[in-house]
C-alpha cells in the first residue's frame, strides 16, 4: 500500500461515523430533576440516548455501561443561552440589518471551547451572532459532541430558529461612527436610529409577507400568477412576524428594553429573550406581563458605560416577578463556571436550590424552545447529564463526568491531560485536489500543520492493521 493510498484510508477512517447514542445506567445518585424535586439513592437509565427509566434498583440491561454515582449528584446538562464558542466568525457588520446570514455556516467542531464547556457540565450552547447590527444573523443551538469533524453533527437537531438583535452602543458605534468625523455615518447613529431601523425592517418584512400571502391565495386559482421577487433578508423578517424565529436581543438599559417590547407588540411578535439585560430589574413586572424572557449575568458589569447601573439582585428580582430567567456566560471561560454563577444569584437573591439551578437548565431550554428535549431529568428526554462530586451550588463543586445523548464526552479521571491529542481545536483536514499534499490547512503566515504531525505517524500502522 503506497503512501497516497494510506493517507486516503486515514481520511476515510478519521472522518467516518456519525452522531450516535449510547446506553448507560447511573446507580445510587442524588438526582436533581429540576422539575420534580431531588431524588436520593436513585438510578437513571439512558437507552438509545434517551432517559427511559428513573427509580431504585433498575435492572441493568445486558452489557450496559454502569456508573457508580454513590455520594454524587446527577443533574441535567447545563445550557448556556448566550455563547460564541465553536464559531469561525461572529459578526457580519457590513449593514445594520443582516438577517440573511446564519451561524450554521461558520460552526467549527474543532473548537476546544466545546471540550472546556463539557468540563463545566455544559452540554448545550446557543452560539450567537455578534452585536454589531440592530438585526444581526441567525444563531445556532449546538450540542457539545466534541470529537466530531462534521459541523452538522454538533447541531441540535430540531431546535427552533433564533436571531440576534442588538440595542444601544454596539450598533450605533459600528455604524454611526463610520467615516471621518461621522460624515460617512449611516443609520443608526443614535438610539433613536436603532428604533427606526427596527420599525423599518419590520414594516418591510410585513409588506413582503403580505405580498407572498396574496400570491399564494391567487396561485390557488391561477397557476400563471407571478410571485413576488424572493428576498432572503425579508423572508427571515417575515418568519419572525409569523412566529417561526425566536428573537434574542442584546440589551442593557430599561428604556430600550421597553422600546423594543413596544415595537414588537406593534407587529404582533411575542417571542423575545432579552440578553444581558442589566437594567431588566427596573421593568420586571412589564417584562412578565409581556411574556418576555431574560438571560442575564450574575454579577458582571462596569465594562462599559451603559452597564454601570446594575445589581447582583437582577436575576432574583426577575424570577420573583415571574420572568423566566437564565444565567448565561457570553464567555469561553465563564461557561465552565455557570453552576457557580447560579450559586451567586442564590446568594444575592435568596433563591431556592431548584430556582437557582433552573436558571442554567430548564429556563434556558424554555428560552431556546428545546424544553421538551433537555433541561430536566425526565423520562423521554435526552440523556444529556452532568455528574458532580458535590452539590452543584457548592463552592467546592467539581464536575466529574458529562454525557451527551448518553455518550460520555468528559471524564475528569480518565481524559488525557491535553485533549488536543485527540482532536485539534484549530486544524482541519487539508484540501483534497486529486492528490494529498501531506500538508494541512495554512492558518496564518507562520504555521503550517503537517498531516502526520496532526494525527501521528502511527496512524498508518493503525489503518494498515484494520
Amino acid at each position: 500500500m503506497n503512501r497516497f493510498t494510506l493517507i486516503c484510508a486515514a481520511l476515510v477512517f478519521l472522518l467516518a461515523g456519525s452522531v450516535s447514542a449510547q446506553d448507560v445506567l447511573f446507580r445510587n445518585a442524588t438526582v436533581l430533576t429540576i422539575t420534580d424535586g431531588d431524588l436520593e439513592n436513585t438510578d437513571v437509565l439512558v437507552s438509545g440516548g434517551i432517559i427511559t427509566e428513573i427509580g431504585s434498583n433498575i435492572r441493568a440491561p445486558r452489557g450496559i455501561t454502569e456508573v457508580d454515582a454513590t455520594g454524587k449528584y446527577l443533574m441535567p446538562g447545563i445550557i448556556d443561552a448566550h455563547s460564541h464558542i465553536a464559531l469561525t466568525s461572529v459578526n457580519e457588520g457590513s449593514s445594520p440589518v443582516t438577517a440573511e446570514v446564519s451561524m450554521e455556516d461558520v460552526i467549527n467542531p474543532y473548537h476546544l471551547g466545546i471540550y472546556r464547556a463539557l468540563a463545566g457540565g455544559v452540554t448545550t450552547s446557543h452560539t450567537m451572532h455578534g452585536s454589531a447590527n440592530v438585526i444581526g444573523g441567525q444563531n445556532e443551538t449546538i450540542k457539545h459532541r466534541f470529537g466530531t469533524k462534521d459541523p452538522d453533527d454538533v447541531r441540535f437537531e430540531g431546535a427552533p430558529r433564533t436571531i440576534k438583535f442588538a440595542l444601544g452602543e454596539n450598533p450605533t458605534r459600528v455604524h454611526g461612527n463610520r467615516g471621518s468625523g461621522g460624515t460617512g455615518a449611516i443609520v443608526p447613529a443614535t438610539r433613536m436610529g436603532v428604533e427606526q431601523v427596527l420599525r423599518g425592517s419590520f414594516e418591510n418584512g410585513k409588506r413582503y409577507m403580505e405580498a407572498w400571502d396574496t400570491h399564494t391565495a391567487e396561485a390557488a386559482t391561477n397557476p400563471r400568477a407571478v410571485p413576488p421577487a424572493y428576498n432572503n433578508r425579508l423572508e427571515v423578517m417575515a418568519d419572525i412576524l409569523r412566529g417561526d424565529v425566536l428573537v434574542h436581543c442584546h440589551s442593557y438599559r430599561a428604556d430600550e428594553i421597553l422600546m423594543l417590547t413596544r415595537v414588537l407588540n406593534d407587529y404582533g411578535v411575542r417571542k423575545i429573550t432579552f440578553q444581558h439585560a442589566n437594567e431588566a430589574f427596573k421593568v420586571a413586572p412589564e417584562l412578565a406581563a409581556y411574556g418576555a424572557y431574560a438571560s442575564v449575568f450574575a454579577d458582571w458589569w462596569s465594562y462599559k458605560f451603559e452597564v454601570y447601573y446594575s445589581t447582583s439582585y437582577n436575576a432574583a428580582i426577575l424570577m420573583r416577578n415571574g420572568v423566566v430567567t437564565s444565567i448565561n456566560s457570553d464567555s469561553g471561560e465563564l461557561n465552565r463556571h455557570l453552576y457557580h454563577e447560579a450559586a451567586k444569584s442564590q446568594r444575592y437573591g435568596g433563591l431556592t436550590d431548584a430556582e437557582a439551578l433552573s436558571m442554567i437548565t430548564i429556563n434556558p431550554a424554555i428560552q431556546l424552545g428545546i424544553q421538551d428535549r433537555v433541561g430536566s431529568i425526565e423520562i423521554g428526554k435526552d440523556g444529556d447529564l452532568a455528574l458532580f462530586d458535590g452539590h452543584p451550588l457548592s463552592v467546592y463543586a467539581i464536575p466529574a463526568m458529562t454525557f451527551v445523548d448518553g455518550i460520555k464526552y468528559f471524564d475528569r479521571f480518565e481524559d488525557a491531560d491535553d485533549m488536543r491529542l485527540q482532536i485539534s481545536p484549530t486544524a482541519e483536514i487539508g484540501a483534497f485536489e486529486g492528490q494529498i499534499t501531506g500538508r494541512d490547512h495554512i492558518h496564518d503566515e507562520t504555521e503550517v500543520l503537517d498531516f502526520f504531525e496532526l494525527f501521528g505517524e502511527d496512524i498508518l500502522t493503525t489503518i494498515d492493521s484494520q
